[in-house]
């Protein structure tokens, strides 16, 4: 076994083969169930368990999962001509001016666009019995525009209309410092538009200062002021929270007074 080295580990039934000469270091204090030798070239390394299954060789900075098949993803996919998404066997049909033409079955409908030379194109999948429109070419890339331009729409409005919600955790005996420092983040997350959740969590005999936590998060929430309204709250036994949502009113409010410092701020300056 010329460039094989074998080293052996009883405690852990182990054995590995390295690159450099045959030598055995180590004896197992009980013989194997089965191992089988192979002569490797000198730059493999490969580790072995001994059972009663020999062993499987595993190269050297290999994983041991079997590679991922890489997920096609078609740019071109359009599940607007995607028919097969239709699974009602009779569909309604518009013609290129939206007319409505009847109620045909899908391969009817399919037949008409082809002898028309037209696109067959999905307006409602989800419709009894599921739209579809005959299209020209030209008409058609117009439609697909505006379906995307009205979908990056309504992600905008999605995501402007999310509020997020802000955790701010304090001890019942919370410093004055650590205080304003969640005061002020409280402030700034309610401007922002984001809700604020205020917890004070009580652990093990703190349970006995129940009152002072709770007397903290009503001053928490004067000392907010009209920057927020409460929605919800709860003064539980060990969890003391509180849940402050935006004052738009006040919001709006404090934003019209800032633009008319600015304004006369401008003015004064061009005065000058």
């Amino acid at each position: 076994m010329d460039g094989i080295t074998c080293l052996f580990s009883a405690r852990a039934s182990r054995v590995t083969f390295v690159s450099g000469g045959f030598s055995l270091r180590k004896v197992l204090q009980r013989a194997p169930l089965s191992l089988h030798l192979r002569k490797l070239p000198r730059e493999a390394r490969i580790v072995a368990r001994l059972g009663s299954n020999g062993y499987r060789p595993r190269p050297s900075g290999g994983s041991r999962r079997s590679p991922r098949t890489p997920r096609i993803v078609d740019s071109d996919y359009d599940p607007g001509l995607d028919l097969d998404r239709v699974q009602s066997a009779s569909v309604r049909l518009l013609d290129e001016q939206q007319n409505m033409v009847g109620i045909y079955s899908k391969g009817e409908a399919i037949q008409m666009a082809e002898d028309a030379e037209l696109i067959l194109a999905i307006l409602s999948a989800d419709a009894d019995p599921p739209v579809l429109r005959l299209f020209e070419s030209s008409d058609y890339k117009k439609h697909k525009y505006e379906q995307q331009k009205k979908k990056r729409v309504q992600l905008k409005r999605s995501a402007a209309n999310r509020v997020d919600i802000k955790e701010l955790k304090m001890g019942y005996n919370i410093d004055s410092h650590d205080y304003s420092v969640r005061l002020k983040a409280a402030q700034k997350f309610l401007r922002d538009g984001d809700k604020v959740k205020v917890i004070v969590n009580l652990k093990g005999r703190e349970n006995e200062f129940r009152n002072f936590a709770i007397e903290l998060i009503k001053r928490f929430q004067n000392d907010v002021g009209e920057l927020a309204i409460e929605e919800s709250k709860s003064f539980s036994e060990r969890n003391i929270y509180i849940v402050l949502a935006p004052n738009k009113a006040a919001l709006q409010k404090a934003q019209e007074l800032s633009k008319k410092k600015e304004t006369s701020t401008s003015e004064v300056s061009a005065g000058v």
